[in-house]
């Protein structure tokens, strides 16, 4: 069955629309159990205690539309299945997120059950062949695509660091992933990728600066999962592999090169690139003068400029295709460097 843009486009103003008026209910929810995130001198720069678990507003907001849209026009058990494939885990991993959130938890052992979740739903795609891309040997497939989830996830997990800046980087990258995977009928990846789109946009109202609630680690790895499946599951169609598999690492460039600075600087430091810190992209663009509503906006500028090649990539594989791919590495690394050579902390 196919279904129009105005269709899709609907889907995601109705998530948009309702994590934007449950949200400020978490919140009030947040605040009654005191699961507030403090300021310190060492990592945070709000001047206020901000609630978590903006997450659960996300959460709910993607999996009510997407069981709700599969209700009201496709149910049937092989959608659901497929469906499941992707929510159930992102539901437990945010779950362990939630617990982190309230509690606390050690790096291992959030890391090493964000190894058993990408372990489990890289089992399922390949078992279901729902992979995107697929490589020709078993063992390779199984563990790209674990390394992969397992990176996405920390990769937004670390990203969530500034007043709007994962919410807005998720809803561009799902945005044009939607666009991708419309044009090529994958109807529950481009339905999956525009309620996400949406519940990030709506979580955006309440996250932008100054902040009134962060997502927290439950929603930070529930996006984490969607978006590493997203990326998977998308399937561009384009040859040779390698353009294809360039398609889902344009769409996380920024992510990743958040990851790649905070973790580089911290080793260079001698400390563990677990440790938290002022060394992230964000921290960088104002330590050098940017504002925080500025910062925000140059990150999701900067996301949809990769994305946007990452589109190019897709609609002109064979014309401009290598020239796409040179223009990212070359203007990536030059990024890399740049932010480096940019004060850390400490």
């Amino acid at each position: 069955m196919n279904y129009s843009i105005a269709q899709f486009a609907l889907l995601g103003f109705l998530t948009f629309t309702l994590v934007g008026l449950i949200t400020p209910q978490i919140r009030k929810v947040a605040l009654h159990f005191n699961a507030v995130d403090a300021p310190n001198l060492e990592r945070k720069v709000q001047k206020e205690p901000v609630p978590y678990l903006g997450g659960v507003a996300i959460a709910i907001g993607v999996v009510a539309a997407s069981y709700g849209s599969m209700l009201a026009v496709d149910f049937s058990w092989q959608t659901i299945r497929l469906a499941s494939t992707v929510l159930v885990p992102a539901i437990a991993i945010s779950a362990m997120g939630l617990w982190d959130d309230l509690r606390g938890l050690q790096p291992w052992p959030r890391l090493i059950a964000q190894t058993f979740t990408g372990i489990a739903v890289s089992s399922i795609l390949i078992a279901t062949d729902t992979s995107g891309v697929a490589f020709g040997n078993t063992f390779l497939n199984y563990a790209i695509t674990t390394l992969w989830i397992v990176g996405v996830c920390n990769s937004i997990n670390f990203f969530d660091n500034h007043d709007g800046g994962a919410a807005g980087t998720v809803a561009v990258i799902t945005f044009f992933t939607f666009f991708i995977a419309y044009d090529r009928q994958q109807v529950l990846v481009s339905a999956l990728a525009i309620v996400t789109a949406g519940a990030t946009a709506g979580f955006l109202i309440w996250n932008r600066h100054p902040a009134k609630i962060y997502m927290g680690d439950a929603g930070s790895l529930f996006l984490g999962i969607i978006i590493s499946v997203l990326t998977i599951r998308l399937s561009p169609g384009v040859v040779p592999t390698y353009k294809s598999l360039a398609i889902p690492v344009l769409l996380m460039a920024i992510p990743i090169l958040d990851t790649t600075v905070a973790v580089t600087s911290r080793l260079y430091r001698g400390i563990s690139p677990f440790q938290g810190g002022r060394d992230h992209l964000s921290h960088r663009l104002m330590r050098i003068g940017f504002h925080r509503k500025s910062t925000a906006i140059s990150l999701w500028a900067l996301a949809a400029f990769y994305a946007g090649l990452a589109l190019a990539l897709y609609i002109w594989p064979d014309t401009h295709g290598n020239w796409i791919i040179g223009l990212a590495a070359i203007t990536w690394v030059a990024k890399l460097i740049g932010f480096l050579r940019i004060p850390s902390e400490g």
